[in-house]
C-alpha cells in the first residue's frame, strides 16, 4: 500500500472517531436535558406553597369578583360529626367570589359524608378558603375544601367510603360532587366538582350533585390552570366566601 493511501486511511479513521464522539456527546446532552425536565416535572407533585394573603385586585372572568384574604389556619376536630339521619336531600350552598354553587346532597346514600358537611359548613369550616386545584385533561374537576389551600389540609377526622360508583366510562358525570382522598377510608373535607363527564376508578364517595352554578365552574375551567398545563392552581382564583347547609 502506498504511503499516500496509508495517510488517507488514517485521516478517514480519525474523522470516523470524531463523528462517533460527537454522536455520543449529543446523546449525553439529550439524556441530561430529559433528566432535568423529569426532575422539574416531579416538583409539580409536591404540595404548593402557602397561598398569599394579599387581596386579589382583579379577576379574569366578568362573573368573578376579587378574593379576600384566604384563611390559612386549619380548624381541627377531635372526632367526626354524627352521620345524617335524614333521607331527604339537603342543600349545600357555596357562596364564592364567582357566584353561588348550589349542591343537592344525598344523605340516604352517604350519611356520614353529608352529616360531616352539614356540620362543617354551618361551623364556618369552609369560609374564606380557596379552591386549590383544577384539572383540565383526562379528568375534569375543580377541587376545594382545604383550608391550607395546597392540598394538604383536613379536618382532623376521616370518613368512610360511601356510595362508590360502578366502574365504567363516565361514571362521574358532569355535576357530580365527590370526596377527594388519599386511599380507602381517608375522606376528610376536600371534595371535587366534576364539570365535564369524567371516568375515574370507583374510589370516591359521591355525596351530591350541582343543581346551580355548574356553568360558573365550566367557565373557570375554560380560563385554565395558572401558568398553563393540565393540572394545578386555577388561573381564575376561586374563594368560598361562606358555605351553608340546609336540610
Amino acid at each position: 500500500m502506498s504511503q499516500r493511501r496509508k495517510i488517507a486511511r488514517a485521516e478517514a479513521e480519525k474523522a470516523k472517531r470524531r463523528r462517533t464522539f460527537v454522536g455520543a456527546l449529543t446523546a449525553v446532552i439529550v439524556i441530561g436535558l430529559f433528566a432535568g425536565l423529569t426532575i422539574y416535572n416531579n416538583r409539580d407533585t409536591t404540595p404548593a406553597a402557602e397561598p398569599e394573603t394579599e387581596t386579589q385586585s382583579e379577576s379574569l372572568l366578568a362573573e368573578c369578583g376579587p378574593i379576600g384574604t384566604p384563611r390559612v389556619d386549619d380548624i381541627s376536630y377531635s372526632a367526626a360529626p354524627a352521620a345524617s339521619t335524614s333521607i331527604a336531600p339537603g342543600t349545600l350552598t357555596l357562596q364564592t367570589n364567582c357566584g353561588d354553587i348550589v349542591i343537592e346532597t344525598d344523605p340516604a346514600a352517604a350519611p356520614a359524608t353529608v352529616g360531616a358537611f352539614e356540620f362543617m359548613a354551618n361551623d364556618g369550616y369552609f369560609d374564606s378558603t380557596l379552591c386549590h386545584r383544577l384539572t383540565t385533561s383526562g379528568i375534569f374537576v375543580l377541587q376545594c375544601g382545604d383550608p391550607a389551600g395546597n392540598g394538604t389540609g383536613g379536618p382532623g377526622f376521616t370518613l368512610p367510603d360511601e356510595n362508590l360508583p360502578a366502574e365504567g366510562e363516565n361514571n362521574y358525570p358532569a355535576g357530580t360532587v365527590a370526596m377527594a382522598n388519599a386511599g380507602p377510608g381517608t375522606g376528610g373535607s376536600q371534595f371535587f366538582i366534576v364539570y365535564q363527564d369524567t371516568t375515574l376508578g370507583s374510589n370516591y364517595t359521591i355525596f351530591g350533585k350541582v343543581t346551580s352554578g355548574l356553568d360558573l365552574v365550566q367557565k373557570i375551567a375554560e380560563v385554565g390552570v395558572d401558568g398553563g398545563g393540565p393540572d394545578g392552581t386555577p388561573a381564575q382564583s376561586v374563594m368560598i366566601n361562606s358555605a351553608t347547609y340546609e336540610p
